[in-house]
């Protein structure tokens, strides 16, 4: 899903210029430090404010052909409009999301895997964002490009359940694209079974939804012996039958989507297990400024060489520092799949070459956390910060 942030100011310019500087070790491979931008607004009463900020390079990575296939016109011409830059703002988020709060205007929010009104990520956008508009995306990668492209200010995306493990794709394109982690929510997930209005649950052949949600709910649909079938998202799935009358088949999703659709629930709370939590990321072009006077949390990702304790070393830079590491996950390098090594004793190995991401909490003001990325960037063959922003400590909820 993407979010469209309007706070009711019209942008006359963008001026920017480098900041040159080094890293806490030393050395400028991080991106810590970026650019300088000054941002001109004018007003409705016409009185212009300039605001700057620090902020990092923003990505030139295309949008993909079938995005561009669904962007409005309104869409392409903002892009061939040379009075506007072609990626997005720097960082004032704090001072557009105040300055909305304070005037009553509304945010727009964009969320990716989210077709249509009622889908978990709305629910997460609206949790991150309670004043806000979704503008729904078919795809992941989708939203990643409507950021970049200006579209929308913010994209929603899943990144990992408590049942259904992390969502790969997302770290790929995390890593493709540049766009910067802005923020978090953990949206307890609530999977309710729906269908037309006086059919009976034993009357259902079939149940539709997201991959994602029938997988947590396969005891239950294993005891219905229904047939199931796969979608692009739950709340679609709702849509779907309800738009075609289908007696015969049921939908896995949450209870505002029965709501929306006219939908009948069938069985409440389906789900394998009750603990079933979402974790979402928010997206922005440019970074929030990395503060100590609350929890922050950082996630990035390395790649190191081939060798014996290697990945040891490159934990024990956060342990040295009584840093907390809250989740690792490694992915195959597309590019380079396979690493061969030559052992002069038993001859060429080859090894997988992974990608290793990890979410750390610590803000990036914090000089522990410098030091430590500091530390891990001596033998990391290639390091990147992908966010420092708060964490979600509110309860969560369905």
């Amino acid at each position: 899903m993407a979010l469209k942030i309007c706070p009711g100011d019209k942008l006359l310019r963008i001026e920017s210029f480098p900041i040159v500087g080094n890293a806490p070790n030393g050395k400028k491979t991080l991106g810590w430090l970026g650019t300088a931008t000054r941002i001109v607004l004018q007003r409705t009463s016409d009185n212009k404010k300039a605001l700057s900020c620090r902020a990092a390079a923003s990505s030139s990575w295309p949008a993909s052909n079938a995005f561009l296939q669904k962007v409005t016109q309104n869409g392409a011409s903002r892009k061939e409009d040379k009075s506007e830059p072609e990626h997005g703002l720097t960082q004032f988020q704090e001072v557009l999301d105040t300055q909305a709060a304070s005037n009553g205007t509304t945010l727009e929010v964009s969320t990716s895997q989210m077709g249509v009104p009622g889908a978990y990520s709305e629910a997460a956008a609206a949790k991150a964002y309670p004043r806000c508009e979704a503008v729904p995306c078919e795809q992941f990668e989708a939203a990643f490009s409507a950021v970049e492209l200006w579209l929308v200010d913010r994209a929603v995306l899943p990144v990992e359940n408590s049942l259904g493990g992390s969502i790969h794709r997302n770290y790929d394109l995390l890593l493709r694209h540049r766009l910067h982690i802005v923020g978090e929510v953990q949206l307890g997930i609530h999977h309710c079974l729906m269908g037309i209005p006086g059919v009976k649950k034993e009357e259902l052949q079939r149940v539709v939804s997201h991959p994602q949600a029938l997988a947590q709910c396969e005891q239950t649909l294993t005891k219905l012996g229904v047939t199931r079938e796969a979608v692009d998202d739950t709340a679609g799935a709702a849509q779907f039958i309800a738009a075609h009358n289908l007696r015969d088949t049921g939908a896995v999703a949450s209870a505002r989507a029965a709501e929306i659709y006219g939908l009948e629930i069938l069985m409440d709370g389906i789900q394998d297990d009750l603990d079933n939590v979402t974790r979402f990321l928010m997206l922005a072009r440019e970074p929030v400024m990395p503060r100590t006077d609350r929890k922050f949390k950082t996630s990035i990702v390395f790649t190191l060489e081939e060798g014996p304790g290697v990945l040891f070393k490159a934990l024990s830079v956060f342990a040295l520092r009584d840093i907390n590491l809250t989740k690792i996950e490694s992915r195959p390098q597309r590019k380079r799949p396979l690493r061969v090594v030559d052992d002069s004793n038993n001859g060429s190995a080859k090894y997988f070459d992974y990608l290793f991401y990890i979410d750390f909490e610590a803000s990036m003001a914090d000089v522990r956390a410098q030091n430590a990325l500091g530390h891990l960037q001596e033998f990391a063959t290639f390091l990147r910060v992908l966010g420092s922003y708060p964490m979600d400590m509110s309860p969560m909820r369905a």
